[in-house]
């Protein structure tokens, strides 16, 4: 963590350049970094800088900045301007050289030259040599004076204050810096043990130390933003561990969730930054086998084939967050959670991975893991009738009714008896009208059959169902 505590504002942070006049000063200042999932970063910069009432000018070297999105969270002030140039490229270099003398260095086979040359003009490329001729192209690759050359995005700035004020504040929206929230449940005994963490990774911002919050929640995008910058020599991914003991404190704002971490941190471009979001919390966890049904959720559906197909058995997980408990009372941002279980040598191995979306405090948690290994399905349509029927009414056009029968047959190979839901599920006016096991029905447009497998053996399920529409 010590090591991460000097590594998320390098680039950011520690290059802020103001000045009232033509000549800047370097001023350290504090960087505070909201981000969220989807790549966006709310930048808050306090600067010691003090602002005088009425107009200020400053100027500020800072990367990430987005000039559209830039303000003043102080009330009192406002950016009355703002005008940004980019990092250099050579012709811009070379334009800031017109009227200078530049060294140019050529390369030949077994020779490198350097020539001087004062640049005349960029576009036409025009440059004098000592003895007053002139070349139409460069003499060579320029080697620029470090002054020529802007390393950073620089924001001339007018700021105009109500009154004075003791710091300059500004915020902005940037890019380049994503998180996501990982969770690690192990499952035993119908008790589960869960971990949950945030990783942030930049890809271009750079702070040495920065006050973090992760939002959570979904922010709608309307501005497109120009594509980070990557840099290429931190494309080799390395991995921080904040190991703080402190954990995320977490307020809701707005539609959403904020997660501020307890300690400042630092983010290099490249290098996943991991932190705990809260304690490892125990939980009460169900497993269910569901074999999804056959009718489609809309329109019509037709005769199938005689031969049995078989369809998976999917697992699903849910662990319970009853309200009181140290795991229920937390909101979980969406994220991925990985469900690991001990084989007979308490070695813990993976067996399942899903997605969660953002879960409020206590809303169980539902997720698939997989199908299923030793529990199978096989189901095969045994009766298809479409006919037509009268209309409701006079003035109605009349009803298609279609009726279909199927035998699902589950098989179990495991060593105990287990329980499988074989739901069904469709819009409309529907109904089961017969069924070897009692139809359920768990909302308007969903019945569940329960079907009871004995270990090492099968049970069949036979039911009707008719549509109307």
């Amino acid at each position: 963590m010590r090591k991460m505590l000097s590594a998320i504002s390098r680039q950011l942070s520690a290059v802020m350049v103001i000045g009232l006049a033509t000549v800047p000063a370097i001023l350290s200042g504090q960087t505070s970094l909201s981000i969220y999932s989807d790549g966006r970063v709310v930048v808050r910069r306090t600067l010691p800088q003090e602002l005088k009432k009425g107009r200020n000018a400053i100027t500020v070297q800072i990367d990430g900045l987005d000039p559209a999105t830039l303000f003043s969270p102080d009330t009192a002030v406002t950016v009355a301007g703002a005008t940004v140039r980019y990092p250099s490229s050579a012709n811009d270099a070379l334009g800031r050289a017109i009227g200078q003398t530049i060294a140019f260095v050529s390369e030949g086979v077994g020779r490198r030259d350097t020539v001087k040359a004062t640049v005349v003009r960029v576009d036409p490329p025009q440059y004098r040599l000592a003895d007053g001729r002139l070349l139409l192209a460069p003499p060579g690759q320029p080697l620029f004076p470090s002054d020529l050359v802007r390393t950073t995005p620089e924001a001339t700035l007018a700021l105009d204050a109500m009154r004075n004020r003791p710091n300059t504040q500004l915020a902005y929206v940037a890019q380049g810096v994503t998180w996501e929230a990982t969770y690690q449940a192990i499952i035993a005994s119908g008790q589960a043990s869960i971990g949950g963490a945030a990783t942030v990774t930049s890809q271009s911002l750079r702070t040495d130390s920065a006050e973090i919050q992760l939002v959570a929640g979904s922010i709608n995008r309307t501005r497109e933003p120009k594509a980070p910058q990557v840099f290429e020599a931190d494309r080799v991914m390395r991995a921080g561990v904040a190991a703080q003991v402190a954990m995320p404190a977490e307020q809701s704002v707005g539609e959403t969730h904020v997660y501020s971490l307890p300690a400042r941190l630092a983010l290099e471009p490249g290098v996943p930054v991991t932190t705990a979001l809260f304690p490892r919390a125990a939980a009460a966890v169900t497993q269910e086998f569901v074999v999804p049904g056959a009718l489609p959720w809309r329109g019509y559906f037709g005769q199938q084939p005689g031969e049995e197909n078989e369809v998976p058995v999917q697992v699903w997980y849910t662990f319970k967050r009853a309200k009181g408990t140290s795991f229920g009372d937390r909101p979980l941002p969406g994220g991925t959670m990985q469900l690991y279980q001990s084989d007979s040598s308490g070695r813990l191995q993976l067996i399942g991975e899903a997605t969660i979306g953002h879960t409020p405090a206590a809303k169980d948690v539902r997720v698939q893991s997989g199908d299923a290994f030793d529990v199978t399905a096989e189901r095969v349509q045994t009766d298809y009738n479409q006919e037509m029927i009268p209309p409701a009414r006079r003035g109605l056009p009349s009803r298609q009714r279609i009726t279909a029968s199927y035998r699902v047959t589950v098989t179990n190979a495991k060593t105990e008896a287990v329980t499988v839901d074989v739901r069904e599920n469709h819009f409309g006016t529907w109904k089961v009208t017969e069924s070897s096991v009692p139809a359920e029905k768990l909302s308007s447009t969903e019945m569940r059959f329960r079907v009871s497998v004995p270990a090492g053996g099968q049970t069949v399920l036979t039911y009707t169902l008719q549509v109307e529409s």
